[in-house]
């Protein structure tokens, strides 16, 4: 049980998706404009680069008073006190990064099917990711979107908070939340947006 409400917009980052803009800026426009909860998701990042980045990137989220989570790295996330962790499907078993967090730390997974988000629940996750919901590029890896009946069923299916992603535009946001979703996971729609705070405004006015 989550001790307060987790924000409704969750930001990953993806320091190739900015435009070239300097990935502090636009975090820090981003976070200006109301993100409170931040995956840092540097995926081709060494250790000591990584430890870097987030070194430099957590003091201005947590200014913002903002939620911190790294991916896949529990030890990072240890080391240098993060909110907690989001993890791959196929990752670290959700018990043994729990074993090593401890309760107290925010443990977030990848999921792509009703099944996945039940196994979720199950293994004691705080909050899933579920997508792609709509087609994306960065998320084609993973397979074909599965929609908002997927969505549908999966909220249905479990009491978790479930984040949407995978082409999450403004327009898209209502038919999202009234399918079930608690919030949306973005990376592009403000990452590649002309104006950051624009859009990420734009995104927060269709939450509740």
């Amino acid at each position: 049980m989550l001790a307060q409400p987790l924000p409704r917009l969750y930001l990953l980052t993806d320091r190739h998706q900015t435009h070239q803009r300097p990935l502090t800026s636009v975090l820090s426009q981003a976070l200006e404009a109301g993100v409170r909860m931040v995956q840092i998701r540097e995926k081709d990042l060494d250790t000591r680069s990584l430890i870097d980045l987030v070194q430099n990137l957590m003091p201005l989220i947590k200014r913002h008073h903002g939620k911190v989570l790294l991916n896949d790295r529990v030890d990072i996330a240890m080391a240098l006190d993060a909110d907690g962790v989001h993890l791959r499907s196929d990752s670290l078993p959700l018990a043994l990064a729990r074993r090593m967090l401890g309760n107290e730390k925010l443990i977030g997974i990848s999921t792509h099917s009703v099944e996945e988000v039940r196994k979720a629940e199950g293994d004691g996750a705080d909050f899933v990711v579920l997508g792609p919901i709509f087609e994306t590029p960065s998320k084609r890896i993973y397979g074909p979107s599965i929609g908002l009946q997927t969505l549908d069923a999966a909220c249905k299916a479990s009491r978790l908070p479930i984040f949407a992603i995978g082409g999450i535009k403004p327009k898209k946001v209502p038919a999202v939340m009234l399918s079930g979703a608690y919030g949306i996971a973005v990376i592009s729609s403000i990452l590649q947006a002309p104006s950051i705070q624009d859009s990420t405004l734009d995104l927060l006015s269709q939450l509740p």
